[in-house]
């Protein structure tokens, strides 16, 4: 057994051995063959070199180039966000000014608003005061009126009074002025004779007026009431034996506590002596007040102003 272990050691010794002097041949001869290639090698890169540095300086222009579009892009770029940086900042001053305009026309619009509603309220406490001082005047005016009224009221009434009782005197005195002396009855008597001879109408018709015609009349009114107990075509009476004068050319006699002064001739129809034989009486027709004698009925009366 040790034998054969010896036997095979020695065959693999043998065997590296004829293994490693191969290979140390082998590798003589690559470096021979090797050598050439290297001496051949510097005078080719010789030849290159002068390419390689085109192509490096080329590759360099280019990235300088690429470059230089990088920051040509960057800076076209950077203009751009620059300019419209400007641009929004300019919109918003804009903006902002456009904002303070409608802040300032909100103001002002609200400020007019404030005014307008002042001047309206100012009006209005204007017209209402107006009103006011108008109702015043108004209730001040119809309170004087009133008064007046009531004073013109008791007036008449009193005037009524005194005028019913000078009439009920004139009748009651009637009797004595029948009684007075015969000189003095034809003493009135020529004297009124003289004076309604004056006021004798030629032409009746022609030379009557209404008072319509004379613009309409400016006389005294007789109250109502007091007139419809005393005149009417009801309340007939004769003018001789009343107190009697001639004013201004127009003959005036006294009847109830008024005086009548007749400003229209007499018709020419009528008597001589019709203030001694007719009974007239006192009517008020056609806005005025006219003396009619009741012996010729629808015939017109003649036109009277009364007085106190």
């Amino acid at each position: 057994m040790k034998r054969f272990n010896a036997i095979g050691t020695a065959v693999l010794v043998i065997l590296f051995g004829t293994t490693t002097l191969g290979y140390t041949q082998q590798e003589q001869k690559n470096d021979k063959q090797e050598k050439p290639d290297k001496q051949a090698e510097p005078a080719q890169q010789r030849g290159q070199q002068p390419q390689q540095n085109q192509d490096r300086q080329q590759t360099q222009q280019q990235q300088q180039n690429k470059n230089s579009q990088q920051h040509a892009q960057q800076q076209q770029n950077q203009d751009k966000q620059q300019v419209q940086q400007q641009q929004q900042n300019k919109n918003s001053q804009q903006h902002a000014q456009q904002q303070q305009n409608q802040d300032r026309q909100q103001v002002q619009q609200q400020q007019q608003n404030k005014n307008s509603q002042q001047h309206a309220q100012q009006q209005q406490n204007q017209d209402r005061q107006q009103v006011q001082q108008q109702q015043q005047n108004k209730n001040s005016q119809q309170h004087a009126q009133q008064q007046q009224q009531n004073q013109g009221r008791q007036q008449a009434q009193q005037q009524q009074n005194n005028n019913k009782q000078r009439f009920d005197q004139q009748q009651s005195n009637h009797p004595v002025q029948q009684q007075r002396t015969q000189q003095q009855q034809i003493a009135q008597q020529g004297e009124q004779r003289g004076d309604w001879q004056q006021r004798r109408a030629r032409n009746f018709d022609n030379e009557h007026r209404t008072w319509q015609q004379r613009g309409g009349y400016n006389g005294y009114r007789i109250p109502d009431s007091y007139f419809s107990s005393y005149y009417g075509s009801g309340h007939s009476f004769r003018v001789y034996g009343l107190p009697f004068m001639e004013v201004g050319g127009f003959p005036r006699f006294q009847y109830g506590g008024y005086w009548f002064s007749v400003v229209d001739p007499y018709p020419e129809f009528w008597g001589e002596d019709w203030y001694e034989s007719d009974d007239v009486y006192v009517a008020y027709a056609e806005n005025g007040y006219y003396l009619y004698d009741s012996r010729y009925p629808g015939r017109p009366g003649i036109a009277i102003s009364i007085s106190f």
